[in-house]
Order: C-alpha cells, then sequence, then structure tokens
C-alpha cells in the first residue's frame, strides 16, 4: 500500500473500528503527515442458488435486495429498515455454512423478514413469490395474517 498523496510505503493506523464497509482504518503518512481512510472487506465465499428447475446461479444480493424493494414500494418502511432485513437474509444463508442454498430457503426466509415489517409488503412479495392466479389466493394469505 502507498500513500495516495506522496507515494510513500510506511504510515502509521490513528484510528481502527468496523463499519458496515468492514473494517474502517485511519492512517497517516510518515513522511508527508496527511492522513487517508482505507478499508479491509472479508472476502465472501460464493454462494449459488438452486432454482425450482434443478438450474443453479450465483447468489446475487442486489438481485434479492431489487425484490425486497419493489414490495416495499410506497410504504412507511425506510430503505434502512429494508437493507438491515436484506443483510440478515444474506447473513443467515451465509452461516448456513453451505455452497448451496435451495430458492425455496430464500424466498420463506424472505417472507419471514418482510412480513415482520409490513403486511402490505409480505402481500405484494406473496402474490409474486407464491404466484397467485386469482382473488382467492389472495384472500386465503390475508386470512392467514
Amino acid at each position: 500500500m502507498e500513500c495516495p498523496y506522496c507515494s510513500n510505503t510506511t504510515f502509521k493506523v490513528t484510528d481502527k473500528r468496523a463499519s458496515p464497509e468492514g473494517i474502517r482504518r485511519r492512517r497517516e503518512c510518515l513522511r508527508c503527515k496527511k492522513r487517508f481512510t482505507t478499508y479491509e472487506k472479508v472476502e465472501k465465499s460464493d454462494l449459488y442458488v438452486v432454482k425450482k428447475d434443478g438450474k443453479r446461479e450465483k447468489f446475487d444480493v442486489d438481485k434479492l435486495s431489487k425484490g425486497v424493494h419493489k414490495a416495499f414500494e410506497k410504504r412507511p418502511v425506510s430503505n434502512e429498515q429494508i437493507d438491515r432485513a436484506v443483510t440478515e437474509i444474506e447473513e443467515t444463508l451465509r452461516k448456513k455454512g453451505k455452497k448451496e442454498v435451495k430458492s425455496a430457503i430464500i424466498g420463506e426466509l424472505v417472507m419471514k423478514k418482510i412480513k415482520k415489517l409490513d403486511n402490505v409488503a409480505y402481500i405484494r412479495f406473496a402474490s409474486v413469490y407464491r404466484d397467485f392466479q386469482d382473488i382467492q389466493d389472495f384472500k386465503r394469505e390475508i386470512k392467514e395474517l
């Protein structure tokens, strides 16, 4: 690593703390005395989703996030709450320690998280996830709430 100002390779760490981006370190160059921040992240191993038809695809947290955000569109739930839920879902999946996870498991985790935050968003997500065909499907799901 080099100082971004003078390219020196000797510096000291003045502060270190955990942050959402990883481990945050404030550094001071020993030559030019300027300070800069670096982040250290743990590299996550690949996680694969096994679809209903048996196909495998790489787990994409952005895809998950977009689907969850879509369910909460125009609902009184903050983006921070939604992002926290998505992060918790990803952490739960990774803590299982498996390289592959069935899409049904992901779907059920998402449904539980959404249900805790907002019932309308839950019904929206469930209607797509469970492929509701008519009003009876909606009535049945609402009755279970």
